[in-house]
């Protein structure tokens, strides 16, 4: 591992003195994801494995090359997991790709998002030094808690070599139910649900159907399925992996156009936006395929009092996520300049000036 180490250090003290990119890069699952990713690779794989697991404790620390399959099949040798459902989008993905791109699955708004888990991390800056953030408890004393920072970066503050993150038991009942709604009645069950005390771990909405996910103890389980009704999904964990992992006939239907991810308030009623959707996340994320201008699709979304991000495929000139205003803009890049201030890590990839 040292030697890996002062390789990757070699690499990016080159950089600085050249003042050329690097782009971080592990399974490349996620290399579209972003503006187009430019610089020399800096290939994380080669810096991989689980350094600490306690099981009893529900901390797991781990290399950032080390892939999400290994980590995941190591969890559930002990009955647990990553509870905001990373998505892999490849069999390449890795734990450094997870907190980069800072994405989470259905789960996500009913337990928290990938910063939510984040105990403490490892960082290579751009001076090639070797800073450490948090810990494996559930505290930070620094005035910004830098290792929740690095979820959803992608790769502009430096290099992560190690994480450390919380995990949960799996639940020990789960079942799917199916609603046949409209967009609108949807949307309103799904915030009526919410403010009740039932164990929803997932909800999903398109074309008519609504399908619930209920998790934890069986007796939980069981009840709500007797209070909410609705009919039983058969091989429901295969719908929620498609569902996390965009493999849903949903997902492929325009690249021309491409994928936009709408993040609003839960309880925004039906957009007035032509296209395609599917709405996740209790009303929160709705995924769209539209004819629309962007200019368009931002403005409906931030008139609902949210934002609009492009998430794949598209015409990426426009700016693939929404623009920051001048003070938070600010901000963001001081910190850039204090990290990495030859600004040599993945330059580009959030905004084409950061």
């Amino acid at each position: 591992m040292t030697t890996i180490l002062q390789g990757f250090r070699e690499q990016i003290l080159q950089a600085k003195e050249q003042r050329t990119a690097l782009q971080i890069r592990g399974g490349g699952s996620k290399s579209w994801y972003g503006q187009e990713p430019v610089g020399n690779v800096v290939d994380t794989r080669l810096y991989r494995g689980i350094i600490a697991y306690e099981p009893t404790e529900l901390v797991l620390t781990a290399c950032s090359g080390t892939p999400l399959s290994e980590i995941e099949a190591v969890l559930a040798e002990q009955n647990q997991m990553l509870a905001f459902e990373p998505p892999h989008f490849g069999v390449g993905a890795t734990l450094g790709g997870m907190l980069a791109s800072g994405l989470s699955g259905p789960r996500r708004p009913y337990v928290g998002a990938v910063r939510d888990f984040v105990l403490g991390a490892t960082l290579m800056d751009g001076k090639g030094e070797i800073l450490e953030f948090g810990g494996q408890v559930m505290k930070n004393v620094a005035g910004y808690d830098v290792s929740r920072l690095l979820a959803g970066a992608m790769g502009s503050l430096g290099l992560v070599l190690n994480i450390s993150i919380k995990v949960l038991p799996r639940p020990f009942a789960e079942t799917t139910l199916v609603f046949a709604l409209s967009e609108a009645d949807a949307i309103k069950k799904m915030n009526l649900w919410a403010g009740q005390a039932l164990p929803i771990s997932g909800s999903c909405w398109h074309v008519g159907r609504l399908m619930l996910r209920l998790s934890g103890a069986e007796a939980a389980v069981r009840s709500a399925r007797q209070v909410l009704g609705g009919e039983e999904m058969h091989d429901a964990a295969a719908y929620w992996t498609a569902l996390r992992e965009q493999t849903q006939d949903f997902f492929s239907q325009d690249e021309e156009h491409g994928l936009w991810r709408l993040s609003v308030p839960s309880t925004t009623v039906a957009l007035p936006l032509t296209g395609k959707s599917l709405i996740e996340w209790g009303g929160a994320q709705r995924w769209l395929f539209s004819d629309e201008t962007p200019e368009v699709i931002r403005a409906a979304a931030s008139a609902a009092g949210g934002h609009a991000s492009l998430f794949r495929g598209g015409n990426k000139s426009i700016g693939v996520f929404t623009p920051l205003p001048a003070p938070l803009l600010h901000i963001h890049q001081r910190l850039k300049d204090a990290f990495d201030p030859a600004g040599i890590f993945n330059p580009g990839r959030l905004y084409k000036d950061f």
